[in-house]
């Protein structure tokens, strides 16, 4: 928590209160997409142990110096651990809290859950989630504050929260509905004016992604268009597309920063002000534990600290312990196996067909007694590594809880689905993986489909097998939960993967090949 700064109230009649030509020290700490890794990894890389450690240090030598310190989150808490996704992120919030974290920038992962869930969050947090484009539908109330103002030793520093608009698309559509979420820039262009009038420094704490160059391509605008766009925003503490920024982006008079994900380092960056102004800066990524594996001098791989080591704080353990047994409880049973890895990594499964994609999609087409199954890539966040596979690594895949749903349709209506399907782009969440269907594509346009080894039928019935999330128009699919033959069959996405698995293990990669697909593009 800011230490020796309060938080300002009526701040719209008061002045400036520092002195002229006098020299203040702010450091801004940050990171961003927690994705429930309050634990270290199974390297000791990265935890909140670890990181309290670290921001206690800074915090005293930046005091000690006479300055201050404001920890702030570009959000996505939620989603990606099983130890944390089982408790809904308590243990992260709630360490967080004990971290001092000033503000939290509310990210598109913080709608995985029910609004009860989420505002449940905002309980644990003792520190103000941001969203100045996140409105009730219709309103002009913002569902949390826009911004929080700080007195830093007589300098006001106004941090606004910014949520990135796909949290529409991207996002469950039952616990987005009754909300609207208006682009970034529309909303900055009116308030940011406004907080320059009240503010020596703005600070915009944002959940929008970094694209350099505003190259965002499927993606709706990140923080350089709105850096470009809205003059009078001197930093953006970024996340989303959970890039490292190892110097800060300037534009447009904004520097622009990202720390990566997880927890991993600790953004710093140390701002002189003089009459309201920056007048010189330094900033780092410090990483938290992180190793490289390197070869020692008898030729053997070893990983080694890239940085000092941080010791981890005991009460932060203390705290957390209870969270990951009781998380760790249910999730080491082994329930199949691999005879090779299954593709699920970002990088790939949103951009290529893959074998993970294939076996989820198989898994669900399955459980439905579907004949096709089509699953967003979004939804698949890690590789399932060959060997035994445990519970927790079915819920690293697919940490969403999402239902398995399905639609009978015609042979005409199931094409004009696959044709949107096959027109997602590469690189986004939204990119198809398939199940029980033959597509010959090309430019992007399907040249033929065939299902059950015959080529579809516009007459006939078929059953499509998709997620909850997708039927509900998720990342831009055709909505069908509102289709007469629509049901939610109630199966959690990770608990039908997790059983077809124990029933058709070992599993043989060579029996999901993605074979399905010729020049796609």
């Amino acid at each position: 928590m800011l230490t020796a700064a309060v938080v300002l109230a009526g701040c719209a009649t008061m002045g400036p209160g520092y002195e002229q030509d006098k020299e203040y020290q702010l450091t801004i700490l940050h990171t961003n997409d927690h994705h429930g890794r309050f634990w270290r990894n199974g390297d000791g890389e990265y935890g909140m142990a670890a990181r309290k450690t670290l921001i206690d240090s800074i915090r005293a030598e930046v005091m000690a110096e006479g300055g201050d310190v404001l920890l702030l989150s570009g959000g996505d808490i939620n989603t990606g651990v099983p130890e944390s996704d089982l408790q809904d992120a308590e243990p992260d919030f709630r360490g967080m809290t004990m971290l001092g974290y000033d503000a939290m920038a509310v990210g598109n992962h913080e709608f995985d859950n029910s609004r009860d869930v989420l505002m449940q969050q905002a309980e644990w947090a003792d520190f103000p989630f941001l969203a100045a484009n996140i409105f009730e539908k219709g309103s002009s109330k913002t569902l949390f504050e826009p911004y929080e103002m700080f007195d830093i030793q007589g300098n006001r520093v106004a941090v606004v929260g910014f949520t990135t608009e796909d949290t529409v698309k991207i996002g469950n559509p039952e616990y987005t509905s009754d909300l609207d979420f208006k682009t970034p820039v529309e909303v900055a262009e009116d308030l940011i004016p406004k907080l320059n009038k009240k503010a020596d420094l703005v600070v915009a704490v944002t959940h929008m992604g970094h694209y350099a160059n505003a190259d965002h391509g499927g993606n709706a605008p990140g923080d350089v268009t709105l850096a470009r766009s809205v003059p009078g925003i001197d930093v953006i503490v970024g996340g989303h597309s959970q890039n490292p920024l190892f110097e800060p982006d300037e534009q447009n008079g904004t520097l622009i920063l990202q720390a990566h994900e997880w927890g991993k380092y600790v953004g710093r960056m140390d701002l002189t002000l003089k009459n309201g102004e920056i007048v010189d800066y330094d900033y780092r990524l410090i990483p938290v534990n992180l190793k490289d594996e390197v070869e020692d001098a008898e030729g053997n791989e070893v990983m080694v600290f890239q940085d000092v080591e941080i010791a981890e704080d005991p009460d932060m353990l203390a705290f957390l312990q209870p969270y990951q047994d009781k998380g760790a409880e249910a999730l080491d049973t082994v329930i199949g196996s691999a005879d090779g890895d299954f593709i699920g990594e970002r990088s790939v499964v949103r951009s290529n067909p893959t074998n993970l994609g294939v076996l989820i999609a198989t898994a669900q087409m399955e459980k439905a007694k579907a004949d096709v199954a089509v699953m967003n890539s979004g939804g698949i966040r890690a590789d399932l590594e060959g060997g035994d596979i445990t519970y927790k690594d079915v819920l690293i895949v697919q940490p969403f809880a999402n239902m398995l749903t399905y639609v009978d349709l015609t042979g005409a209506e199931l094409m004009e689905y696959l044709e949107v399907a096959i027109s997602k782009e590469a690189g986004s969440g939204a990119f198809a993986q398939f199940s029980g269907v033959e597509i010959i594509s090309t430019n992007g346009e399907i040249n033929s489909a065939d299902v059950n080894g015959a080529p579809i039928d516009a007459d006939k019935t078929y059953r499509l097998a998709v997620n909850a999330f997708m039927a509900s128009g998720g990342d831009g699919y055709p909505k069908i939960s509102d289709h007469p033959n629509f049901v939610n069959t109630g199966f959690v996405d990770a608990d039908l993967l997790a059983e077809y698995i124990t029933n058709n293990s070992p599993l043989s990669i060579e029996d999901y090949d993605p074979g399905y697909m010729i020049d796609r593009m």
